[in-house]
């Protein structure tokens, strides 16, 4: 468990001034490793899609749905202006957050931005049994999610501070790794 070292390194270092934003398309383990780091080195974690549907009282699809998907996005900018008064949180976002400049802007302006990346083929074996994604209803095959992930990649690349692939590694290599650019930074 070298990564759990390497972050108490981190926070005692840095003071651990600024938060985490972990941004990449579904599935590709943004929920995943932000739990596992949480449990594992006792970072505060926070899962925007779950907080925006616990504000709003519906699921993600529902809002989708209902309101549309500016309105989502809306909510994502709104909950990110309100993490600028917070430090120290590894904060998982939703695929789509880059897709609004002035996420990413607010994101900058408190924290670092680190992109989980991971093949098309990787990705739908990840979210192939889950019907809470709205944008893959009836979509759920490789060409889509490659089309999909091919038009936000420059988003993402130009958001991140840092990049860590997930494809084929467990949780712990990749929190490893992240721990270490982590550490780089300083």
């Amino acid at each position: 468990m070298q990564y759990t070292e390497t972050f108490k390194e981190i926070r005692t270092q840095s003071g651990y001034p600024y938060n985490i934003f972990l941004v990449g398309f579904m599935g590709t383990g943004k929920t995943t490793l932000s739990g596992f780091l949480k449990k594992h080195t006792g970072i505060e974690e926070l899962d925007m899609d779950s907080t925006i549907e616990k504000q709003q009282g519906m699921t993600i699809s529902k809002i989708f749905e209902e309101k549309g998907e500016p309105y989502f996005r809306s909510l994502e900018t709104k909950l990110l202006v309100e993490l600028q008064s917070k430090s120290g949180l590894l904060v998982s976002c939703g695929g789509g957050v880059v897709l609004r400049e002035e996420n990413v802007a607010e994101m900058k302006k408190s924290g670092l931005v680190v992109l989980l990346t991971a093949k098309p083929e990787t990705i739908l074996e990840r979210v192939k049994n889950n019907d809470d994604r709205p944008l893959l209803r009836g979509n759920k095959n490789v060409p889509f999610i490659e089309n999909l992930l091919n038009q936000r990649m420059p988003k993402y690349m130009a958001a991140a501070d840092l990049i860590v692939e997930t494809d084929g590694r467990k949780k712990e290599d990749i929190a490893e790794e992240l721990c270490r650019k982590l550490l780089e930074r300083l």
